[in-house]
């Protein structure tokens, strides 16, 4: 009965693994906490969200979730207390339901903790709304070019960009390697001051905007040639919030790469850095955004040559992000118990007993089957 009871004990110990590993088998990047809760992808009813978010009062609407008009994001809170962004869309947008369905049941298959990720989507009528997690202290544009305490240290801009490329390289893994309008509005920071990218750029274009913003100072020089969007432009967007974090200011490309290549990399500093760091790290990062900025598309780096070359300017690893930021911070809110199947129970009693009954019952009937069980893993 032993050698039994212990091989009943692997049989659960693998089931329950392999549930596990089906329901949160796309997070990445050590995702945790109350993003293993906010469990798979989930269509609501536009009641559901309407409720969520107060009949969509303008006193819910955010505007640093990273999205401007005509589209509105709201804040909202779901039954469960877990907070949400809904981005909704204009009446044009998104004409073919289909379309939409598919592309944001794509995009919440992601599962990252360098994403704010999408949770969930509404499709009624003519409505098309989206769920991201929702990211409580502001954006990447708020505390870089409009903060009021202090300004960005250097060793949390270096994570900033560290963490944003670990979010391009991961969606990139996973087939979503186009990202629409990369910008410091996208850059959110969460309930632990880390950022995160928003997940609504990752939706392909539909008819609520152009993939970039109507400064063609920033626009990535091949975009402006064919109207598409590749990994490249992707890499070229990055190299332009390289140059917002080097400077806390939004310079066009084409006159930092004038001072760049004049040597003037003390004219691209933030002056609020001065004495902050040291000048081969600048000197490093200056080298980083040239080479996202190149104008042949192909002479840039990918996402992953881009988390090789920051890992190691990260200063400071031991600091918590709110720390770095000055913010404060607050602890999730402590969620209930999941309750447990009898299965479960019985396996947190360690009741072999009743697991055997129990596995006997489902036709678990010799040690071949769970063998076969555990091997399959």
């Amino acid at each position: 009965m032993g050698a039994r009871c212990s091989k009943i004990s692997m049989c659960f110990w693998a089931s329950d693994m392999k549930s596990n590993l089906k329901e949160f088998s796309d997070i990445e990047n050590g995702a945790k906490g109350e993003d293993l809760l906010l469990g798979s992808f989930r269509e609501f009813s536009l009641d559901q969200l309407r409720e969520a978010t107060w009949g969509f009062s303008s006193e819910n609407i955010v505007s640093e979730h990273g999205e401007k008009a005509p589209n509105v994001v709201y804040k909202g809170k779901l039954e469960d207390d877990i907070r949400i962004a809904v981005k909704r869309f204009n009446k044009s947008a998104w004409p073919d339901s289909r379309q939409f369905l598919e592309e944001a049941r794509a995009v919440g298959q992601l599962r990252s903790e360098r994403l704010a990720n999408l949770i969930g989507c509404c499709c009624e009528g003519e409505e098309r709304l989206l769920v991201a997690e929702f990211m409580p202290n502001d954006t990447l544009s708020k505390h870089l070019f409009h903060w009021e305490a202090q300004p960005m240290k250097w060793a949390m801009r270096l994570r900033v960009a560290m963490y944003l490329a670990q979010a391009l390289d991961y969606c990139s893994s996973k087939g979503r390697a186009l990202y629409h309008d990369l910008n410091a509005y996208r850059v959110l920071f969460d309930q632990d001051g880390n950022p995160r990218l928003s997940c609504f750029g990752l939706m392909k274009n539909s008819r609520d905007g152009k993939s970039y913003s109507t400064n063609l100072a920033f626009t990535p020089p091949e975009y402006l040639r064919t109207g598409r969007v590749t990994p490249e432009s992707v890499v070229y967007s990055f190299g332009t919030l390289l140059l917002d974090l080097l400077s806390g200011k939004h310079i066009p490309p084409s006159h930092a790469l004038d001072l760049i290549r004049s040597k003037n990399f003390l004219m691209l500093m933030d002056s609020c850095l001065e004495g902050h760091f040291s000048n081969d790290d600048g000197t490093e990062l200056v080298r980083l955004a040239s080479r996202c900025l190149q104008f042949e598309a192909r002479e840039r780096p990918n996402a992953k040559s881009l988390v090789s070359s920051l890992a190691l300017l990260q200063k400071e690893t031991q600091v918590p992000s709110h720390v770095l930021m000055g913010i404060q911070h607050v602890s999730a809110s402590p969620k209930e118990a999941v309750p447990l199947t009898p299965l479960g129970e019985a396996c947190s009693r360690r009741d072999l007993t009743a697991i055997h009954e129990m596995l006997e019952t489902v036709g678990y009937k010799d040690d071949e089957g769970v063998a076969n069980e555990v091997s399959g893993l």
